[in-house]
């Protein structure tokens, strides 16, 4: 009777080894698939964001030239561009 208790406990130590490390594994697997689909979400949302800026860029005029004004810094023509500098530290 010990001998068949102790192939039984043997097996389940066995069975524990081969097992275990698959699991850890695929739990592991889980995690960075979570994470990946997360990922997915977030660059689907740029992505979007990205084509209602183009969209606007190629049909809205008035947007086109505030962002060319504001983010490069164009000017039309006769015009002069003056930055101030509104911190503490840029008083006389």
């Amino acid at each position: 009777m010990f001998k068949q208790y102790f192939w039984l406990i043997v097996f389940g130590v066995f069975l524990l080894f081969i097992f275990v490390p698959s699991y850890s594994q695929k739990r592991d697997l889980n995690r960075r698939n979570e994470e990946y689909r997360q990922k997915i979400v977030e660059l689907k949302e740029e992505n979007l964001a990205l084509h209602e800026e183009k969209r606007r860029l190629e049909d809205d005029p008035v947007y086109l030239e505030k962002v060319a004004r504001e983010k490069m810094g164009l000017a039309k023509e006769g015009e002069m561009i003056m930055k101030m500098d509104n911190t503490e530290n840029s008083k006389p």
